[in-house]
């Protein structure tokens, strides 16, 4: 079943940024495309587990804080080693000023 969750105001994050959710015993980050979009993928590395949110944004690109592995995370596929296993995104909804997650 899904579970349409509250995350934040839109201006809680600035475009190209990252902004880390935790809802129950999972964590989530939340990016502000350039594109002016919003996304939404697993929060933690699948490299090493490191929090995505204390990443670096790049156009559509999270790097990992501790090996500096990076995804696509409109899609999750990974794009820069050691990371090879893509992380695994989530729908995200805007309505007025408030950006959702469906999980």
């Amino acid at each position: 079943m899904t579970q349409r969750v509250r995350v934040c105001s839109t201006k809680d994050v600035e475009e190209e940024d990252v902004y880390r959710f935790d809802h129950a015993d999972r964590t989530f980050a939340i990016y502000h495309g350039p594109d002016g979009s919003f996304y939404a993928t697993d929060g933690y590395c699948t490299h090493e587990k490191a929090h995505l949110a204390e990443g670096i944004v790049d156009e559509f690109e999270i790097e990992c804080p501790l090996h500096f592995g990076a995804f696509d995370y409109r899609t999750g596929d990974p794009t820069v080693a050691p990371v090879c296993i893509a992380l695994k995104t989530y729908p995200v909804e805007v309505a007025d000023s408030d950006v959702f997650i469906l999980i």
